[in-house]
């Protein structure tokens, strides 16, 4: 009785063993950079570009906000000992309003790039996920990770898609 319970256990985990690895090899994964979609795809660079500038932009205003509060404090530090009561506090209190501007002013920046940053790579996200969607279709591929995302310390160069979404991602761009 023993044995052929054990024969049924068997013969079951062999039909299990032979599922599983007929499951794996009929799956096919493909993977895409989007790091390297994103930095090397022309439509990319142009976002890239548009979030430096944005970046640049913010911080000349920021060093010039921080260059009137470099002023103020040197003239409350030179005129301290020459300036009424009154005009120590007026002084004080620009430095305090200008510093208060400056720290209200750095947190909306950084909340409004965040915004354009997400609202900017939604939109390249939301052109490049039909193209790898075809991509997908055309090789024949299961699944499709995002190789940024995944984990992955290895990955074969053969499943990789990274440039063909590129090449079809930039023409599609430059016919527009």
């Amino acid at each position: 009785m023993k044995k052929k319970i054990f024969f049924v256990i068997a013969l079951c985990f062999g039909f299990i063993l032979a599922s599983l690895s007929t499951a794996q090899a009929q799956n096919k994964i493909g993977v895409v950079n989007s790091q390297d979609v994103l930095e090397k795809s022309i439509e990319g660079k142009r976002v890239l570009s548009q979030l430096a500038d944005q970046d640049k932009k913010n911080q000349d205003q920021l060093a010039k906000l921080d260059e009137e509060i470099r002023k103020l404090e040197t003239r409350l530090n030179t005129q301290r000992m020459t300036l009424s009561d009154e005009a120590l506090m007026q002084l004080n209190s620009d430095l305090t309003r200008k510093r208060t501007e400056r720290t209200r002013l750095s947190e909306d920046m950084a909340r409004d790039m965040q915004e354009l940053q997400f609202r900017l790579y939604s939109r390249l996200q939301n052109e490049l996920i039909p193209i790898i969607e075809q991509i997908g279709k055309e090789k024949g591929f299961d699944i499709i990770f995002d190789l940024r995302n995944s984990g992955a310390v290895y990955v074969n160069p053969a499943i990789d898609i990274t440039e063909e979404v590129i090449k079809r991602y930039d023409a599609v761009k430059t016919k527009k």
